[in-house]
């Protein structure tokens, strides 16, 4: 695959005081509330069709909370590791769990069957510093993680041998993999995601995504479509179309705050994305949309000719002071502020908000083209991570305040 112009195309939108929500008459119902955790959450998934979550915090623990009859959550295991526990991956069908630690380690466990207990089986020393992501490749018998030392690597679970790396130019602060395609999307601190090739001797550069203008926050993937979208620190999602080898992206601006978590329902394709504005935000990936244009860059105001402020021989040529030049995101003209005073909701180029648009667009945008392609809810606590039961309709929301909540979601899925 080779790197598409408007995949490397630098992505810069407006920010506006917030998004104009359209509230859903389908909501999130709130089912459970687990608290109880000595310190930050800083991962947690739902077990058992949501009968259980494993967790772990910074207290250095990892927990397996189950419900009981009460309908309350308890921990039937509280295991101390000996670093604080940063991220893991937990796999139903087999039980294993591999779990990134602050020190740079990824250390596996085999969790009972009763979820009573679990069994310490190796420890890889992947990284020099914490690790950020983590994920298991059972078929291949692969471990992959990403920490802060910039380094992707892969470790053989059955030998324990390490079978290649990659380092980044910032730290890698997420982590993505196709098991079909054996293809890895390493998320890194300064905005960009590479993507590899994992072989049995190592890893091949396929290509770098260059979009966002924050670091990489998080990662999800459908693997149907091989759509992979990305959550930044600079409030938005980008869809990056993978499969479709022409290097589309699309824009999704919903988030009025970091975008720090991001889950993918495979069968319903919906996206859901939670962030740093207590926000979770449910995009419509069925809709058809459009990618956002290319920024044109001028001399001089596209529409009315006056100069920007730059271009000092037309300022003294019309005797007029310079102007600021602007962008109308529909058509992407360079533009006056006076020739792009209108502000417009474009939900199929993702503007869930009202965002700079010129005039000439402004009047061909009709209420049908307005009309919202994601739902907006407020869960209460700035979200750290998110997991997602889509069979059982379940979306479990980890929260600042070490609140873990689990919503019945099931009515926005179906």
């Amino acid at each position: 695959m080779t790197q598409g112009r408007a995949m490397a195309a630098e992505i810069k939108p407006l920010r506006s005081s917030g998004p104009t929500k359209t509230v859903s008459t389908d909501k999130p119902v709130l089912v459970s509330k687990i608290e109880g955790s000595g310190d930050d959450v800083n991962a947690a998934v739902l077990i058992d069709s949501g009968t259980g979550v494993i967790s772990v915090s910074d207290d250095k623990s990892v927990r397996i909370w189950q419900r009981r009859d009460s309908g309350q959550y308890w921990p039937s295991v509280c295991h101390f590791l000996p670093s604080i526990p940063s991220c893991f991956h937990y796999t139903p069908d087999n039980r294993r769990m591999f779990i990134g630690l602050d020190n740079g380690t990824v250390t596996e466990f085999e969790v009972a069957t009763d979820y009573n207990s679990i069994r310490h089986k190796r420890d890889y020393l992947s990284h020099q510093n914490r690790v950020t992501g983590v994920i298991f490749c059972p078929s291949a018998e692969w471990v992959l993680s990403v920490a802060r030392d910039k380094f992707f690597v892969y470790h053989c679970t059955e030998s324990g041998r390490r079978l290649g790396g990659h380092q980044s130019s910032g730290w890698c602060t997420a982590l993505q993999y196709d098991y079909k395609s054996k293809h890895v999307f390493v998320g890194d601190y300064s905005g960009q995601i590479t993507m590899l090739k994992l072989e049995e001797s190592g890893p091949q550069v396929i290509t770098v995504l260059k979009g966002h203008n924050g670091s990489i926050r998080s990662l999800a993937w459908d693997v149907d479509r091989q759509l992979l979208f990305s959550g930044s620190y600079d409030q938005s999602v980008i869809v990056w179309d993978i499969g479709g080898g022409k290097g589309t992206a699309f824009e999704l601006q919903g988030h009025t705050n970091k975008v720090s978590s991001l889950v993918y329902g495979s069968v319903s394709h919906q996206l859901i994305s939670g962030g740093e504005d207590a926000t979770v935000v449910f995009w419509d990936m069925k809709a058809n949309r459009q990618e956002t244009p290319e920024w044109i860059e001028a001399d001089s105001c596209q529409y009315c000719d006056r100069p920007f402020f730059w271009n000092i021989r037309a300022m003294m040529d019309q005797k007029q002071i310079g102007l600021r030049q602007h962008h109308c995101r529909k058509c992407g003209k360079a533009v006056c502020d006076s020739c792009s005073s209108k502000r417009s909701t474009i939900p199929v180029m993702g503007f869930e908000f009202d965002v700079r648009v010129c005039d000439n667009c402004h009047s061909t945008i009709s209420d049908q083209e307005r009309a919202s392609l994601a739902k907006f809810h407020e869960v209460k606590h700035n979200i750290v991570c998110m997991d997602l039961d889509e069979e059982a309709g379940l979306l479990l929301t980890v929260g600042q305040d070490r609140v873990m909540k689990m919503w019945d979601v099931s009515s926005l899925l179906n």
